[in-house]
């Protein structure tokens, strides 16, 4: 386990944060470690955002199909399959 010491220059801040901690009956580490992980995942959702609006426009672009539509479409093809046979 690692130790640091964070200092809160916003005093309205510090106080919800423990009053969020009293609410939950956890200590104020557990807040502050959620919080900072929350963070970190809305950080790696951001830098994957360009990625995935190329390839949103990349499908819209070659007329892609949505995946309900899709497997709706093959399962149509699968029963004229069989009703071929």
């Amino acid at each position: 386990m690692k130790r640091m010491t964070v200092l809160f220059e916003d005093e309205a801040l510090y106080t919800a944060v423990k009053v969020e901690a009293a609410r939950r009956n956890c200590p104020l580490k557990d807040v502050v470690t959620e919080a900072l992980r929350e963070w970190l995942e809305a950080q790696e959702d951001a830098e994957l955002l360009p990625a995935i609006e190329g390839a949103r426009g990349e499908w819209q672009e070659k007329g892609g199909t949505e995946v309900g539509e899709f497997f709706k479409q093959l399962k149509a093809e699968e029963t004229r399959k069989s009703s071929a046979l």
